[in-house]
Protein backbone atom coordinates (compact mmCIF):
# COMPACT_ATOMS: atom_id res chain seq x y z
CA UNK A 1 0.00 0.00 0.00
CA UNK A 2 2.72 2.34 0.85
CA UNK A 3 4.78 1.66 -2.09
CA UNK A 4 1.65 2.63 -4.54
CA UNK A 5 1.12 5.53 -1.79
CA UNK A 6 4.86 6.54 -3.43
CA UNK A 7 3.78 6.08 -6.74
CA UNK A 8 0.91 8.46 -6.54
CA UNK A 9 2.67 10.82 -4.58
CA UNK A 10 5.79 11.15 -7.16
CA UNK A 11 3.57 11.95 -10.06
CA UNK A 12 0.88 13.88 -8.30
CA UNK A 13 4.08 16.20 -7.09
CA UNK A 14 6.00 16.19 -9.76
CA UNK A 15 3.96 16.98 -12.56
CA UNK A 16 1.11 19.39 -10.80
CA UNK A 17 2.21 20.60 -6.74
CA UNK A 18 4.78 22.02 -7.32
CA UNK A 19 4.38 23.53 -10.86
CA UNK A 20 1.13 24.97 -9.55
CA UNK A 21 3.29 26.55 -5.78
CA UNK A 22 6.05 28.11 -7.95
CA UNK A 23 3.45 29.58 -10.55
CA UNK A 24 1.24 30.87 -7.92
CA UNK A 25 4.57 31.93 -5.66
CA UNK A 26 5.83 34.17 -8.61
CA UNK A 27 2.76 35.09 -10.07
CA UNK A 28 1.43 36.77 -6.38
CA UNK A 29 5.13 38.32 -5.80
CA UNK A 30 5.12 39.99 -9.21
CA UNK A 31 1.26 41.36 -8.94
CA UNK A 32 1.85 42.30 -5.59
CA UNK A 33 4.93 44.27 -5.98
CA UNK A 34 6.91 41.95 -3.53
CA UNK A 35 4.58 43.18 -0.47
CA UNK A 36 6.21 40.19 1.52
CA UNK A 37 9.52 42.19 1.46
CA UNK A 38 8.47 45.83 0.89
CA UNK A 39 6.02 45.57 4.03
CA UNK A 40 8.28 44.30 7.03
CA UNK A 41 8.09 47.13 9.04
CA UNK A 42 3.96 47.11 8.92
CA UNK A 43 4.05 43.62 9.78
CA UNK A 44 5.87 44.06 12.91
CA UNK A 45 3.65 46.92 13.74
CA UNK A 46 0.83 44.82 13.33
CA UNK A 47 1.80 41.89 15.15
CA UNK A 48 1.99 44.22 18.92
CA UNK A 49 -1.44 45.76 18.03
CA UNK A 50 -4.17 45.19 20.79
CA UNK A 51 -7.68 43.91 19.76
CA UNK A 52 -9.35 44.88 23.52
CA UNK A 53 -11.39 43.11 25.73
CA UNK A 54 -11.42 39.73 25.59
CA UNK A 55 -11.13 39.63 21.44
CA UNK A 56 -9.22 37.43 19.80
CA UNK A 57 -5.66 39.68 18.54
CA UNK A 58 -3.37 39.63 15.28
CA UNK A 59 -0.89 38.17 17.64
CA UNK A 60 -2.60 35.09 19.29
CA UNK A 61 -4.05 34.37 15.48
CA UNK A 62 -0.19 34.84 14.49
CA UNK A 63 0.89 32.05 17.47
CA UNK A 64 -2.11 29.61 16.41
CA UNK A 65 -0.76 29.79 12.75
CA UNK A 66 2.70 29.38 13.87
CA UNK A 67 1.90 26.74 16.18
CA UNK A 68 1.25 24.36 13.22
CA UNK A 69 3.83 25.88 10.91
CA UNK A 70 6.29 25.70 14.06
CA UNK A 71 6.48 21.55 14.18
CA UNK A 72 8.40 18.59 13.44
CA UNK A 73 8.88 19.83 9.82
CA UNK A 74 11.23 21.92 11.49
CA UNK A 75 13.27 19.37 13.14
CA UNK A 76 12.13 15.93 11.37
CA UNK A 77 10.82 17.51 8.52
CA UNK A 78 14.47 19.45 7.54
CA UNK A 79 16.65 16.39 8.21
CA UNK A 80 14.52 13.74 6.30
CA UNK A 81 14.89 16.49 3.65
CA UNK A 82 18.69 16.57 3.64
CA UNK A 83 18.77 12.80 4.01
CA UNK A 84 16.65 12.19 0.63
CA UNK A 85 17.63 15.33 -1.02
CA UNK A 86 20.79 16.02 0.15
CA UNK A 87 21.94 19.35 1.49
CA UNK A 88 20.99 21.48 -1.95
CA UNK A 89 17.12 20.75 -0.67
CA UNK A 90 17.51 23.60 2.09
CA UNK A 91 18.37 26.03 -1.09
CA UNK A 92 14.99 25.13 -2.21
CA UNK A 93 13.04 25.49 0.95
CA UNK A 94 14.62 28.90 1.05
CA UNK A 95 13.35 29.97 -2.41
CA UNK A 96 10.04 28.65 -1.91
CA UNK A 97 9.56 30.51 1.96
CA UNK A 98 10.96 33.98 -0.11
CA UNK A 99 8.42 33.84 -2.54
CA UNK A 100 5.78 31.80 -1.27
CA UNK A 101 4.99 34.18 1.20
CA UNK A 102 3.25 35.93 -1.12
CA UNK A 103 1.29 33.22 -1.39
CA UNK A 104 0.30 33.01 2.06
CA UNK A 105 -0.40 36.87 1.55
CA UNK A 106 -3.28 36.00 -1.05
CA UNK A 107 -4.58 32.89 1.20
CA UNK A 108 -4.54 34.98 4.78
CA UNK A 109 -6.01 38.44 2.92
CA UNK A 110 -8.83 36.21 1.93
CA UNK A 111 -9.17 34.30 4.80
CA UNK A 112 -10.17 38.21 6.94
CA UNK A 113 -12.29 38.93 3.92
CA UNK A 114 -14.78 35.93 3.98
CA UNK A 115 -14.80 35.08 7.63
CA UNK A 116 -17.91 34.58 9.43
CA UNK A 117 -18.84 35.09 13.22
CA UNK A 118 -19.16 31.71 15.52
CA UNK A 119 -20.16 31.93 19.02
CA UNK A 120 -17.05 32.62 20.47
CA UNK A 121 -14.73 33.62 17.95
CA UNK A 122 -14.37 33.89 14.01
CA UNK A 123 -14.18 31.40 11.95
CA UNK A 124 -13.37 31.13 8.28
CA UNK A 125 -10.72 29.79 6.06
CA UNK A 126 -10.38 28.54 2.69
CA UNK A 127 -13.91 26.47 2.59
CA UNK A 128 -15.68 30.20 3.63
CA UNK A 129 -13.90 32.01 0.68
CA UNK A 130 -14.96 29.23 -1.74
CA UNK A 131 -18.57 29.42 -0.84
CA UNK A 132 -18.82 33.22 -0.65
CA UNK A 133 -15.86 34.54 -3.03
CA UNK A 134 -16.38 31.83 -5.80
CA UNK A 135 -19.77 30.67 -4.70
CA UNK A 136 -18.91 26.81 -5.17
CA UNK A 137 -19.98 25.51 -1.68
CA UNK A 138 -19.41 22.13 -3.41
CA UNK A 139 -15.90 23.04 -3.52
CA UNK A 140 -16.17 24.35 -0.05
CA UNK A 141 -17.00 21.35 1.29
CA UNK A 142 -14.14 19.36 -0.71
CA UNK A 143 -11.65 21.20 0.77
CA UNK A 144 -13.04 21.17 4.11
CA UNK A 145 -12.93 17.26 4.02
CA UNK A 146 -9.75 17.15 2.39
CA UNK A 147 -7.85 19.37 5.22
CA UNK A 148 -9.81 17.92 8.24
CA UNK A 149 -8.29 14.68 6.92
CA UNK A 150 -5.07 15.77 6.15
CA UNK A 151 -4.83 17.91 9.53
CA UNK A 152 -6.83 16.23 12.16
CA UNK A 153 -5.49 12.79 11.06
CA UNK A 154 -2.90 12.66 8.64
CA UNK A 155 -0.69 15.55 9.69
CA UNK A 156 -0.95 14.28 13.61
CA UNK A 157 0.64 10.94 12.49
CA UNK A 158 3.79 12.56 12.10
CA UNK A 159 3.58 14.35 14.67
CA UNK A 160 2.69 11.77 17.36
CA UNK A 161 5.27 9.74 15.76
CA UNK A 162 8.13 11.88 16.04
CA UNK A 163 7.47 13.22 19.48
CA UNK A 164 6.72 9.71 20.99
CA UNK A 165 10.10 8.12 18.90
CA UNK A 166 12.30 11.04 20.28
CA UNK A 167 10.71 10.73 23.93
CA UNK A 168 11.72 7.12 23.56
CA UNK A 169 14.91 6.81 22.11
CA UNK A 170 16.05 9.56 25.16
CA UNK A 171 14.17 7.70 27.88
CA UNK A 172 13.93 4.33 26.71
CA UNK A 173 10.22 3.82 27.67
CA UNK A 174 7.46 2.48 25.25
CA UNK A 175 5.68 4.66 22.39
CA UNK A 176 2.65 3.36 23.07
CA UNK A 177 2.13 4.59 26.91
CA UNK A 178 3.87 8.18 25.28
CA UNK A 179 1.22 7.77 23.04
CA UNK A 180 -1.71 7.63 25.57
CA UNK A 181 -0.45 10.75 27.60
CA UNK A 182 0.02 12.70 25.00
CA UNK A 183 -3.40 11.91 23.62
CA UNK A 184 -5.15 12.46 27.02
CA UNK A 185 -3.33 15.63 27.43
CA UNK A 186 -4.85 16.56 23.71
CA UNK A 187 -7.92 16.13 25.04
CA UNK A 188 -7.85 18.07 27.75
CA UNK A 189 -6.85 20.93 25.86
CA UNK A 190 -9.02 20.43 22.70
CA UNK A 191 -12.05 20.09 24.73
CA UNK A 192 -11.56 23.54 25.78
CA UNK A 193 -12.56 25.57 22.44
CA UNK A 194 -10.47 27.93 20.27
CA UNK A 195 -9.70 30.64 23.00
CA UNK A 196 -8.10 27.77 25.26
CA UNK A 197 -6.30 27.19 22.25
CA UNK A 198 -5.47 30.29 20.94
CA UNK A 199 -3.98 31.39 24.65
CA UNK A 200 -1.70 27.95 25.07
CA UNK A 201 0.10 28.65 21.58
CA UNK A 202 0.30 32.47 22.58
CA UNK A 203 2.28 31.02 25.11
CA UNK A 204 4.04 28.11 24.58
CA UNK A 205 5.25 28.87 20.99
CA UNK A 206 7.50 32.19 21.41
CA UNK A 207 9.11 30.09 24.37
CA UNK A 208 10.01 27.18 22.12
CA UNK A 209 11.19 29.18 19.24
CA UNK A 210 13.11 31.28 20.95
CA UNK A 211 14.73 28.73 22.74
CA UNK A 212 15.38 26.63 20.09
CA UNK A 213 17.05 29.74 17.94
CA UNK A 214 19.21 31.03 20.38
CA UNK A 215 20.88 27.34 20.60
CA UNK A 216 21.11 27.46 16.84
CA UNK A 217 22.52 30.78 17.34
CA UNK A 218 25.55 29.56 19.74
CA UNK A 219 26.36 26.40 17.22
CA UNK A 220 27.08 29.09 14.44
CA UNK A 221 29.49 31.38 16.34
CA UNK A 222 31.18 28.15 17.36
CA UNK A 223 31.54 26.68 13.77
CA UNK A 224 31.44 30.54 12.48
CA UNK A 225 34.44 29.86 10.35
CA UNK A 226 32.74 26.93 8.46
CA UNK A 227 29.96 28.80 7.43
CA UNK A 228 31.13 29.79 3.87
CA UNK A 229 31.78 26.41 3.06
CA UNK A 230 28.49 25.12 4.14
CA UNK A 231 26.78 27.95 1.97
CA UNK A 232 28.77 26.90 -1.05
CA UNK A 233 27.66 23.05 -0.33
CA UNK A 234 23.81 24.19 0.02
CA UNK A 235 24.10 25.50 -3.40
CA UNK A 236 26.45 23.55 -5.69
CA UNK A 237 24.48 20.95 -4.01
CA UNK A 238 20.66 22.90 -4.96
CA UNK A 239 21.70 22.83 -8.79
CA UNK A 240 23.32 18.70 -8.94
CA UNK A 241 27.09 20.15 -8.66
CA UNK A 242 27.62 17.96 -5.49
CA UNK A 243 26.38 14.82 -6.51
CA UNK A 244 28.64 12.84 -3.65
CA UNK A 245 26.83 14.44 -0.83
CA UNK A 246 23.37 13.86 -1.85
CA UNK A 247 20.46 13.56 -3.68
CA UNK A 248 20.08 14.71 -7.73
CA UNK A 249 19.24 18.16 -8.84
CA UNK A 250 15.13 17.01 -8.91
CA UNK A 251 15.30 15.09 -5.44
CA UNK A 252 16.38 18.28 -4.11
CA UNK A 253 13.87 20.10 -5.58
CA UNK A 254 11.60 17.85 -4.41
CA UNK A 255 12.59 17.49 -0.93
CA UNK A 256 12.86 20.91 -0.61
CA UNK A 257 9.41 21.91 -1.56
CA UNK A 258 7.29 19.01 -0.19
CA UNK A 259 8.66 19.41 3.29
CA UNK A 260 9.07 23.28 3.01
CA UNK A 261 5.48 23.02 2.07
CA UNK A 262 5.16 21.14 4.96
CA UNK A 263 6.50 23.57 7.53
CA UNK A 264 5.49 26.46 6.20
CA UNK A 265 2.30 25.67 4.51
CA UNK A 266 2.27 28.49 2.42
CA UNK A 267 -0.54 27.72 -0.12
CA UNK A 268 -1.44 24.68 1.66
CA UNK A 269 -4.45 26.38 2.81
CA UNK A 270 -4.23 25.45 6.66
CA UNK A 271 -2.76 28.92 7.85
CA UNK A 272 -5.90 31.25 6.68
CA UNK A 273 -8.12 28.78 9.17
CA UNK A 274 -6.27 30.70 11.95
CA UNK A 275 -6.03 33.85 9.88
CA UNK A 276 -9.64 33.99 9.95
CA UNK A 277 -10.32 34.43 14.06
CA UNK A 278 -8.64 37.42 14.49
CA UNK A 279 -10.23 40.81 15.26
CA UNK A 280 -8.69 43.25 12.93
CA UNK A 281 -8.99 46.58 11.39
CA UNK A 282 -7.90 45.22 7.74
CA UNK A 283 -7.79 42.30 6.00
CA UNK A 284 -4.33 42.87 5.12
CA UNK A 285 -2.85 43.20 8.32
CA UNK A 286 -3.29 39.36 8.65
CA UNK A 287 -2.19 38.67 5.28
CA UNK A 288 1.11 40.64 5.99
CA UNK A 289 1.20 38.37 9.29
CA UNK A 290 0.90 35.11 7.67
CA UNK A 291 3.85 36.60 5.34
CA UNK A 292 6.05 37.20 8.10
CA UNK A 293 4.93 33.71 9.68
CA UNK A 294 6.48 31.63 6.42
CA UNK A 295 9.67 33.89 6.50
CA UNK A 296 9.62 33.21 10.16
CA UNK A 297 9.29 28.94 9.92
CA UNK A 298 11.59 28.52 6.92
CA UNK A 299 14.00 31.63 7.07
CA UNK A 300 14.30 31.69 10.79
CA UNK A 301 13.65 28.01 12.35
CA UNK A 302 14.08 25.72 9.72
CA UNK A 303 17.89 27.23 8.91
CA UNK A 304 18.50 26.54 12.35
CA UNK A 305 17.98 22.85 11.85
CA UNK A 306 19.96 22.98 8.68
CA UNK A 307 22.94 24.67 9.81
CA UNK A 308 23.34 22.10 12.59
CA UNK A 309 23.03 19.21 11.04
CA UNK A 310 25.15 20.46 7.82
CA UNK A 311 27.64 22.16 10.55
CA UNK A 312 28.06 18.82 12.34
CA UNK A 313 28.88 16.60 9.56
CA UNK A 314 26.75 13.52 9.91
CA UNK A 315 24.25 14.86 7.51
CA UNK A 316 25.31 11.66 5.54
CA UNK A 317 25.65 8.55 8.22
CA UNK A 318 21.99 7.12 7.09
CA UNK A 319 20.17 8.63 10.30
CA UNK A 320 16.72 10.40 9.12
CA UNK A 321 14.05 12.40 10.90
CA UNK A 322 14.35 13.66 14.48
CA UNK A 323 17.19 11.25 15.19
CA UNK A 324 19.62 12.69 12.86
CA UNK A 325 18.77 16.37 14.60
CA UNK A 326 19.58 14.87 17.80
CA UNK A 327 22.81 13.48 16.97
CA UNK A 328 24.31 16.58 15.25
CA UNK A 329 23.22 18.95 18.35
CA UNK A 330 24.74 16.01 20.63
CA UNK A 331 27.89 16.29 18.18
CA UNK A 332 28.19 20.09 18.67
CA UNK A 333 27.26 20.08 22.59
CA UNK A 334 26.80 17.23 23.70
CA UNK A 335 24.54 14.72 25.65
CA UNK A 336 22.57 18.15 26.75
CA UNK A 337 22.30 18.76 22.84
CA UNK A 338 20.23 15.04 22.76
CA UNK A 339 17.75 16.50 26.09
CA UNK A 340 17.54 19.50 24.19
CA UNK A 341 15.91 18.49 21.01
CA UNK A 342 13.57 16.20 22.77
CA UNK A 343 12.20 19.15 25.09
CA UNK A 344 11.82 21.16 21.86
CA UNK A 345 10.27 18.18 19.62
CA UNK A 346 7.97 17.64 22.67
CA UNK A 347 6.66 21.38 22.51
CA UNK A 348 7.21 21.84 18.89
CA UNK A 349 4.74 18.71 18.40
CA UNK A 350 2.54 18.71 20.91
CA UNK A 351 1.61 22.30 19.63
CA UNK A 352 1.29 21.24 16.62
CA UNK A 353 -1.26 18.82 16.76
CA UNK A 354 -2.98 21.19 19.40
CA UNK A 355 -3.43 23.92 15.81
CA UNK A 356 -3.60 20.64 13.77
CA UNK A 357 -7.14 19.78 15.38
CA UNK A 358 -8.07 23.39 15.21
CA UNK A 359 -8.02 23.74 11.42
CA UNK A 360 -10.26 20.44 11.44
CA UNK A 361 -13.00 21.93 13.52
CA UNK A 362 -13.00 25.01 11.43
CA UNK A 363 -13.90 23.16 8.74
CA UNK A 364 -15.96 20.62 10.20
CA UNK A 365 -18.38 23.83 10.98
CA UNK A 366 -18.12 24.32 7.74
CA UNK A 367 -20.01 21.56 6.92
CA UNK A 368 -22.39 21.19 10.27
CA UNK A 369 -22.63 22.98 13.53
CA UNK A 370 -23.88 19.89 15.68
CA UNK A 371 -21.66 19.79 18.54
CA UNK A 372 -22.01 16.02 18.39
CA UNK A 373 -20.14 15.82 15.43
CA UNK A 374 -17.90 17.96 16.78
CA UNK A 375 -17.09 16.09 19.81
CA UNK A 376 -16.61 12.95 17.73
CA UNK A 377 -14.06 14.25 15.45
CA UNK A 378 -12.06 15.47 19.37
CA UNK A 379 -12.67 11.63 20.43
CA UNK A 380 -10.99 10.91 16.58
CA UNK A 381 -8.50 13.26 17.09
CA UNK A 382 -7.37 11.44 20.16
CA UNK A 383 -7.31 8.44 18.66
CA UNK A 384 -5.03 9.32 15.48
CA UNK A 385 -2.23 11.07 18.42
CA UNK A 386 -2.51 6.95 19.47
CA UNK A 387 -1.94 5.58 16.43
CA UNK A 388 0.63 8.06 15.22
CA UNK A 389 2.96 6.50 18.08
CA UNK A 390 2.64 2.47 16.52
CA UNK A 391 3.45 3.49 12.91
CA UNK A 392 6.92 4.29 10.92
CA UNK A 393 8.15 7.57 9.87
CA UNK A 394 8.51 6.88 6.39
CA UNK A 395 4.46 5.36 6.72
CA UNK A 396 3.06 8.54 8.32
CA UNK A 397 5.45 11.17 5.55
CA UNK A 398 3.58 8.87 2.82
CA UNK A 399 0.06 9.68 3.97
CA UNK A 400 0.70 12.83 4.46
CA UNK A 401 2.04 13.74 1.57
CA UNK A 402 -0.83 12.96 -0.44
CA UNK A 403 -3.42 14.19 1.64
CA UNK A 404 -1.51 17.71 1.67
CA UNK A 405 -1.01 17.53 -2.12
CA UNK A 406 -4.75 17.04 -2.61
CA UNK A 407 -5.25 19.85 -0.62
CA UNK A 408 -3.23 22.01 -1.96
CA UNK A 409 -4.17 21.73 -5.55
CA UNK A 410 -7.81 22.64 -4.55
CA UNK A 411 -6.82 25.47 -2.37
CA UNK A 412 -4.48 27.14 -4.90
CA UNK A 413 -7.06 26.76 -7.98
CA UNK A 414 -9.53 28.90 -5.64
CA UNK A 415 -6.94 31.49 -4.76
CA UNK A 416 -5.77 32.03 -8.21
CA UNK A 417 -9.28 33.04 -9.17
CA UNK A 418 -9.73 34.97 -6.19
CA UNK A 419 -6.39 36.69 -5.88
CA UNK A 420 -7.75 40.40 -7.77
CA UNK A 421 -9.89 40.91 -4.25
CA UNK A 422 -6.46 40.40 -2.80
CA UNK A 423 -4.92 42.97 -4.80
CA UNK A 424 -7.40 45.33 -4.72
CA UNK A 425 -7.43 45.00 -0.80
CA UNK A 426 -3.47 45.90 -0.93
CA UNK A 427 -4.28 49.03 -2.89
CA UNK A 428 -6.69 50.23 0.07
CA UNK A 429 -4.69 49.54 2.47
CA UNK A 430 -1.82 51.40 0.99
CA UNK A 431 -4.29 53.66 -0.05
CA UNK A 432 -5.78 54.23 3.98
CA UNK A 433 -1.71 54.66 4.89
CA UNK A 434 -1.18 57.35 2.86
CA UNK A 435 -4.29 59.23 3.89
CA UNK A 436 -3.48 58.41 7.89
Amino acid sequence: MFELLNIINDYLWTHIVITLLVFCALYFTFRLKGVQFSRIGDMLRVIVEKPGGQKIGSFHAFAVSLSSRVGTGNLAGVASAIFVGGPGAVFWMWMMALFGAATAFVEATLAQLYKRRGEDSFYGGPAYYMQHGLHRKWMGVLFAVLITITFGMANQIVQSNTLCGALADSFAIDAKWIGLTITIATLIIIFGGIRRISHFASIVVPFMAIGYVIIAVIVILMNITEIPAMIVLIVKSAFGLEQAVGGAFGMAVMQGVKRGLFSNEAGEGSAPNAAAIAHTSHPVKQGLLQSLGVFTDTIVVCTCTAFIILLSGIYDSGRDGIILTKYALEHHIGPAGGLFVTAAIFLFAYSTIIANYFYGETNIRFITQKMSYINLFRIITGATVMAGAMMSLQEAWSIVDLAMGVMTIVNLVAIIQLSPKAFFLLRNYIAQKKEG
